[in-house]
């Protein structure tokens, strides 16, 4: 599935969903969510829910039995091109956590830079035998899966955590301006 943002041509946009279609897109739909708000997302909406009902032969890179470290090696070396990862001391204490806690067979979702296949945004093309360094880990038990953050990436804050921050934080200046 290919979104198409409405930034061109209707004749550049037919070009880009043609050449999606032949190269093996299910589809490549226009989307105008960042205009129209939820209803410019619609048509993506149920593209991607006709292309879910069809018939896959999805499976995982790495048996989900697999420790998280294991398949977290997986992707390191079979996506990304490293020679092996390495797991700071607080990845390694919550990846032990998740596992004891029962989510050891979650899949993976890797957070890294967008700007390079390894952790380093420098190294461009497709860098080999590098070390991947992993320097703590999420889990989104909800969604089903474990997070590894890679180098320096960061998650963005979840609003409902900012809005809770921000209220404490309008708290603590009443108290101390306000005794």
């Amino acid at each position: 599935m290919v979104l198409i943002s409405r930034t061109d041509t209707d004749a550049e946009t037919d070009l880009v969903r043609k050449l999606c279609k032949e190269h093996g897109a299910y589809d490549a739909v226009v989307a105008e969510h960042w205009a129209k708000g939820g209803q410019g997302a619609v048509n993506l909406a149920q593209a991607v829910i006709k292309a879910c009902e069809q018939p896959n032969s999805f499976k995982f890179l790495y048996p989900l039995e697999l420790p998280l470290e294991e398949k977290m090696r997986i992707i390191a070396r079979e996506i990304y091109g490293a020679a092996d990862i390495e797991l700071s001391e607080l990845a390694r204490k919550r990846i032990e956590t998740y596992e004891r806690q029962g989510f050891g067979n979650l899949p993976i979702c890797m957070a890294k830079t967008h700007l390079s296949l390894s952790h380093d945004p420098n190294l461009k093309g497709a860098p080999k035998g590098f070390v991947l360094p992993i320097r703590d880990a999420s889990a989104s038990i909800g969604a089903g899966f474990v997070i590894p953050l890679v180098g320096t990436v960061i998650l963005i804050i979840s609003l409902e955590l900012y809005n809770l921050l921000f209220t404490l934080f309008i708290y603590v200046i009443e108290y101390f301006l306000n005794p």
